[in-house]
């Protein structure tokens, strides 16, 4: 047995498999390995007894930590950007945080890909009241004579430097899209994390809290938010805090939520209401631009509050599509092609069309052998007089004739009529079936 208890063979098994390559050190210092192109590499294997803790340094606590990586995301919008600023606005003017706590004054370097700063990002910044001369915009590279844009993909050790020597101690880095750090292929995790990691490394070496811009993806409603980030799901995992922003439009006044949906150095809940709203640009005769006020706290999971307001949209979506069929038919019966070319000019999907006319037990006829199918409100002339033929022909195991008994909303066995998606798609087969 050697020192450490550990059998002498497994001791010097390792070293043995490196062969001439390695060198004897001492305890605690790095091993080096010679390479055949000549090159050589060190691993340092660090005692945690010589490691000093440290607590996490809050920028705004429980919401912004020095040195981590953020990802601020949501459906377009929800103005992800314009929340950022705010932020961005009350730490450089050391004013106060939604929760009502004092940001400590500190500066902010922005790189934005989307927004111009002459015309859109500076009378933003302006119009929550930030103080411009603690802002700093990341502007174009010169290489070999030559100007480029900045490319947050390659130029991020260059702008780790420039930070450093800089005038101005930054206390927040804010990039938008983050998407845009990221050479390879944004939907692979091993790609991400790679081209992630100048980022991380960077908010770490600057001290600052790195504030990352994403999207939602298309058709996530209902999923974990971590899920719904936009490419891989490295971005949700690198990130030590995930922001996630929402719109809440059935309330009065267009309420928004910003909520935390994941921290893994604080808690992972809760939130706060918001409006967007536009206001006078300070200096700027006649101009306007959007700002942010803050509401009320609200609390709960992320998830949970997203589907709140995901629901409600949802509803809203139902509950005009049913208006929208029931007027369409209130003079009388259609063809099944003029109605759903009326729903697709009014914005209404097939799904949400052929929901509402479950809803309003909307019947479907056949206008003779070589006819278009008609829809029809119960109790109109075109209606069939025993609307509940279809139920029994389904309930007796016979097939209704694709005639006279169609099926419609009023005779589904499985919801009577109160609308399911068994006889919303029956009548979509029936139809395609003539």
């Amino acid at each position: 047995m050697n020192n450490n208890g550990r059998p002498e063979a497994a001791a010097a098994e390792p070293a043995a498999s490196l062969g001439a390559h390695a060198q004897d050190t001492a305890d605690g210092a790095p091993i080096t390995i010679g390479s055949p192109d000549g090159t050589e590499r060190s691993l340092h294997l660090v005692n945690a007894a010589t490691i000093t803790p440290e607590p996490i340094q809050w920028l705004w606590p429980g919401w912004l930590a020095r040195g981590k990586l953020h990802l601020l995301a949501g459906a377009p919008g929800t103005g992800k950007t314009t929340l950022a600023l705010s932020l961005a606005a009350a730490i450089t003017k050391g004013a106060r945080f939604p929760d009502g706590t004092t940001a400590r004054p500190g500066g902010v370097l922005i790189w934005s890909s989307e927004d111009d700063a002459r015309d859109t990002l500076v009378p933003r910044l302006l119009a929550c009241g930030a103080d411009l001369s603690r802002v700093r915009f990341i502007g174009d590279v010169t290489e070999a004579g030559k100007t480029r844009p900045f490319d947050p993909a390659i130029d991020v050790r260059l702008l780790t430097y420039s930070a450093a020597l800089a005038d101005e101690l930054f206390d927040l880095i804010i990039v938008d899209p983050l998407v845009a750090a990221v050479r390879g292929d944004s939907h692979k995790n091993a790609e991400v994390r790679n081209d992630l990691a100048a980022i991380v490394r960077m908010g770490q070496t600057l001290g600052a809290a790195v504030c990352g811009i994403t999207h939602f993806s298309k058709g996530t409603s209902g999923r974990d938010p971590l899920e719904r980030v936009t490419g891989s799901l490295a971005f949700g995992a690198l990130a030590r805090v995930v922001l996630v922003a929402a719109r809440l439009e059935d309330q009065e006044g267009d309420v928004r939520l910003f909520a935390r949906a994941k921290s893994n150095i604080g808690p992972d809940d809760g939130g706060f209401e918001y409006r967007l709203m536009q206001t006078d640009v300070p200096g700027l005769d006649g101009a306007t631009n959007t700002a942010v006020a803050w509401g009320k706290p609200v609390e709960g999971a992320a998830r949970q509050l997203l589907a709140f307001a995901e629901d409600d949209d949802a509803q809203t979506e139902r509950t005009e599509a049913v208006d929208f069929l029931r007027e369409l038919l209130a003079s009388g019966p259609m063809n099944a092609d003029d109605v759903k070319r009326e729903a697709r000019g009014a914005g209404i999907s097939e799904k949400q069309l052929r929901t509402a006319r479950s809803k309003l037990k909307v019947t479907t006829r056949k206008s003779g052998f070589s006819g278009g199918w008609r829809w029809a409100l119960p109790g109109s002339e075109d209606a069939p007089e025993d609307a509940q033929g279809a139920q029994g022909a389904l309930d007796s195991g016979k097939a209704p004739s694709a005639v006279s008994g169609a099926p419609s909303g009023t005779g589904c066995p499985r919801c009577a009529g109160e609308g399911c998606s068994y006889c919303s798609d029956l009548g979509d087969f029936e139809e395609g079936a003539a």
